[in-house]
C-alpha cells in the first residue's frame, strides 16, 4: 500500500490464449499480495487518411465491442481462478506500450503475454513487452511457458540473476519476495564471464580460487535479502558462463526467473539489456522485469 492506495496488478489482453494464461498468473499473484487485479485492454486504430477516416466510426465500433467481449472472459477466467480477488476491466484506446507504460505508475506490477494473436513473439506482443519493461516504472512479467498450450508450471524455485548493479538488487528484492509468497527456494546466479574467451582461458588455472572470490561477493549482495527472508533456502550459482546462457538453463526447471532491466553499465532510458531480452524471449517460465528502485 502506498499513500493509503493499493496499487493493482496491471494485465494487458488481446483475446490470445497467451493473454489467457497471463490473466490467471496475475490473479494468482494478486491473491499472493492481497492486490486488486485490472484487466486492460486497448483498442488501436489504424491510422487512415481523409476522407476515408469517415468509416472509422464502424470500425471503431466493432473493435470496443470485440474488445469488451475479451474483458469479460479475461474477468471471468481471473474470477474463477482467484474467487477473492477484486477485479476491474478498462477499455481504452491508443497505442498499447504507451497505455501500458503510463500505467505502470501507479501499478504494483504489469503482466503480459507472451504472445498475441498474430503469433509472433518479436513482432507483435514481443515488442509491446521489450517496450513495457524497458520504460515501466514497475515491475514487469511476461508469462511464458514451454508451450503456448501449456499454462506454466507453478513447481521449481524462483530464479535471480546478481551482477551487483543497482537494479540488480531491485531484482534480488523481487525474487525474495516472490520466493516467500510462493514458499520455495531462490537460486542466485552470478554469471562471471565477461571478458572473451582469448583472455579466459588463461585464467582457467585460477578459476577455483575466482569461484570462490565471486562466491562470496554474491554473498554480500544477498545478505540483507536474506535477513529479511530468514525461512527462505537460498542456492547459490556462480559461473563462468554468458549471464543469458547460464539464467535460460535455470529457467527450465524454475516457476519464475528475475532479472534487472539493465545490468552493470546500463544507462535507463536506453534499450533493455540484452540478458533481459533474451529471457523475454526464450525463457522456458514467466519472466519478471524489475527497474531500478523508484527515487
Amino acid at each position: 500500500m502506498v499513500d493509503g492506495v493499493d496499487r493493482p496488478i496491471v494485465v494487458g489482453v488481446d483475446g490470445s490464449s497467451s493473454a489467457t494464461q497471463a490473466v490467471r498468473w496475475a490473479a494468482r499473484e494478486a491473491a499472493r499480495r492481497s492486490a486488486p487485479l485490472r484487466i486492460v485492454h486497448v483498442c488501436t486504430l489504424v491510422p487512415v487518411a481523409v476522407p476515408h477516416a469517415v468509416a472509422l466510426g464502424p470500425y471503431q465500433h466493432v473493435l470496443e465491442e470485440q474488445g469488451g467481449q475479451w474483458l469479460e472472459e479475461a474477468a471471468a477466467a481471473a474470477k474463477e481462478t482467484a474467487p477473492d480477488v477484486v477485479v476491474s476491466t478498462e477499455l481504452s484506446g491508443g497505442w498499447a506500450a504507451e497505455q501500458l507504460v503510463g500505467r505502470s505508475a501507479s501499478s504494483e506490477l504489469v503482466v503480459l503475454g507472451s504472445r498475441g494473436l498474430g503469433g509472433f513473439t518479436g513482432l507483435v506482443v514481443g515488442s509491446i513487452a521489450v517496450a513495457v519493461a524497458t520504460h515501466g516504472h514497475c515491475p514487469v512479467v511476461v508469462v511464458r511457458g514451454t508451450n503456448l498450450h501449456t499454462e506454466p508450471r507453478h513447481d521449481g524455485p524462483v530464479v535471480v540473476g546478481a551482477d551487483g548493479s543497482a537494479t540488480s538488487q531491485a531484482a534480488i528484492a523481487f525474487a525474495f519476495q516472490a520466493a516467500f509468497s510462493r514458499g520455495v527456494p531462490l537460486v542466485a546466479v552470478h554469471a562471471w564471464s565477461d571478458l572473451p574467451i582469448t583472455t579466459s582461458w588463461k585464467l582457467t588455472a585460477d578459476w577455483r580460487s575466482i569461484q570462490q572470490q565471486e562466491s562470496t561477493v554474491l554473498s554480500q549482495w544477498l545478505a540483507e535479502c536474506q535477513a529479511q527472508y530468514p525461512h527462505v533456502p537460498v542456492e547459490q550459482a556462480v559461473a563462468r558462463d554468458r549471464p543469458a546462457h547460464i539464467l535460460l538453463d535455470h529457467a527450465k526447471s524454475a516457476q519464475l526467473v528475475v532479472a534487472g532491466s539493465r545490468g552493470r553499465g546500463g544507462f535507463r532510458g536506453l534499450l533493455l539489456g540484452s540478458t533481459s531480452q533474451a529471457l523475454i524471449y526464450h525463457a522456458a517460465c514467466p519472466v519478471a522485469i524489475v527497474p531500478p528502485p523508484r527515487p
